[in-house]
């Protein structure tokens, strides 16, 4: 990377470990609220966490599974 560019790994690590905090800090949070649940599951314990987790990674690999349908051959532009 130049130097000029503000992203370095030192950078990478501090931003993990503020959003792993920010994280623990919501999901401890949960500890003092009391949970209005509407279909029962959503009312367990760090359900918005796990539930955001596992929509990501659904998201994720549903698009990759489109990309390995669409994409076109290496040969397509190829004349």
């Amino acid at each position: 990377m130049s130097p000029l560019h503000p992203f370095t790994a030192r950078t990478a690590r501090i931003l993990w470990i503020v959003f792993a905090a920010i994280l623990a800090l919501t999901v401890a949070g949960e500890l003092f609220i009391h949970r209005h649940s509407l279909f029962g599951i959503d009312g367990s314990f760090g359900f918005n966490a796990w539930y955001g987790f596992i929509a990501c990674v659904g998201l994720v690999v549903a698009s990759r599974l489109i990309g390995f349908v669409l994409k076109r051959p290496d040969t397509y532009y190829d004349r």
